[in-house]
């Protein structure tokens, strides 16, 4: 019941947008655009399932969209070797394990020795743009058309249905199995509500903190090579901005930041309704930094929310 409760307001505004937005875009309901916008939601939301992670835990990261931009581009060159390239999986698995690797790295620095994750996120952030913009001398890696799998990965459909969303789709369920069915998962909302009470309990923290760094790194690997093969090109300078869209989808699900609040659920329709915005501002014209206002009330309608229910809650 509780669930339903913080889930049907995030419905009712996804259904005002769409409604609002149709009024102003007479196309913005057709088959095709609300495809595209699927597909264009998809690569935020997967980013923004592994921040939900790392916020539940009462941290944050601020590197996924650097790591978007390194991993994306380590993928490509992994594809590119050779005359025919190496298989799509090798290179996907590639960007997937360079981003893991960054969340060891995060997830380390932050459990073992106490450095605030703000500060921690921020330098690998800086680490990983510097190196995609230093791979290949910050050119953009081209990826040929006879890579139809990789390429697949982005703009490929499945009994018409965009491949990123399926991907999505599975992602999100791996996760809401992971963070609602699993032991892991109660380890972590535990560590988000207490951290010394969870120590207490047995809880092994470090372990925890650290595999949601290093989810949140694996799924930035995911979206990177999503993002790649949309735009058919590796792009060091990508993935800017990202880490922003990712924490306000969180945090308009209804992530709090104090940590051990929040659902993959409100997640994803906090990751629509960003879309949603983003999408049918867009196509209505809006300048670029009217839409940078909206997104900021928005956020900051989000998180007021999550303090007064907090406070309603003592």
């Amino acid at each position: 019941m509780k669930t339903i409760r913080t889930t049907w307001p995030l419905i009712a505004s996804v259904l005002i947008l769409l409604v609002t937005f149709r009024l102003s875009v007479p196309a913005f309901l057709s088959s095709s655009n609300l495809l595209d916008l699927t597909q264009q939601i998809s690569v935020n939301a997967i980013l923004a399932f592994g921040m939900t992670l790392v916020i539940l835990s009462g941290g944050i990261d601020l590197s996924v969209g650097a790591l978007l931009a390194l991993t994306g581009t380590a993928a490509t060159f992994t594809l590119l070797q050779s005359g025919t390239g190496l298989p799509m999986p090798v290179a996907l698995l590639a960007g997937v394990a360079l981003g893991a690797l960054f969340g060891v790295f995060n997830g380390t620095a932050v459990s073992r020795t106490g450095l605030p994750p703000f500060i921690v996120t921020l330098a690998t952030m800086l680490l990983a743009r510097g190196c995609a913009l230093r791979f290949n001398e910050g050119r953009p890696m081209s990826i040929p058309l006879a890579h139809e799998s990789f390429l697949n990965l982005g703009n490929g459909r499945i009994a018409g249905v965009p491949v990123p969303v399926i991907i999505m789709l599975v992602l999100f369920a791996g996760c809401a199995v992971l963070l609602h069915r699993t032991r892991y998962g109660q380890h972590l909302y535990a560590l988000g509500g207490n951290r010394e009470a969870a120590r207490f309990a047995g809880i092994p923290v470090a372990r925890v903190e650290t595999l949601a760094y290093v989810l949140c790194g694996a799924l930035a690997g995911v979206a990177g090579a999503i993002q790649t093969a949309q735009l058919y090109s590796a792009e060091p300078a990508s993935g800017q901005g990202f880490e922003l869209n990712a924490i306000a989808a969180a945090a308009v699900g209804g992530a709090s930041f104090s940590g051990g609040r929040g659902t993959l659920l409100g997640t994803l329709l906090g990751a629509v309704i960003i879309g949603i915005l983003d999408k049918g501002l867009n196509q209505m014209g809006v300048h670029f930094s009217i839409q940078y206002m909206v997104k900021g009330a928005v956020l900051i309608a989000a998180v007021s929310a999550d303090v007064w229910r907090q406070r309603k809650a003592r």
